[in-house]
């Protein structure tokens, strides 16, 4: 599912679990996944790891056709700035990366001058 996210992609979540400490991410990838259960964590298949997840809502229903519900999810891969910082994406990021500060429920999250350009960057250009 497209990573580009909208307010109407999560009209049903309900809170966002995070799994790691989000002070030392400059950015996390977001991803609709489709999963069995709406509230509890999903499983996670890519490489990398599962940083976050969204629970949604009684209200949620499920697909008709699959019968799985869409959910939020939230990663890093190998390649990523936290663990690579000089490696691709010492500057930039990747297309669905945004500021972890900035997700809520119902909120895509955004791209910041962090995600973006990543924090050794922004205390470097501070005066």
């Amino acid at each position: 599912m497209s990573s580009l996210l909208t307010e109407s992609d999560l009209i049903h979540e309900a809170e966002v679990v995070w799994l790691e400490n989000l002070e030392r991410l400059d950015y996390v990838r977001q991803a609709l996944d489709k999963t069995r259960r709406r509230n509890t964590k999903p499983p996670y298949a890519r490489d990398g790891r599962m940083v976050g997840y969204a629970l949604l809502d009684e209200d949620a229903s499920p697909d008709p056709d699959s019968g799985l519900y869409k959910r939020r999810v939230f990663f890093l891969l190998p390649h990523d700035r936290d663990s690579l910082p000089d490696g691709l994406y010492r500057e930039g990021a990747p297309g669905e990366a945004v500021d972890p500060r900035t997700i809520a429920p119902k909120k895509p999250g955004a791209k910041t001058p962090r995600s973006q350009s990543g924090s050794v960057a922004i205390a470097t250009s501070t005066p």
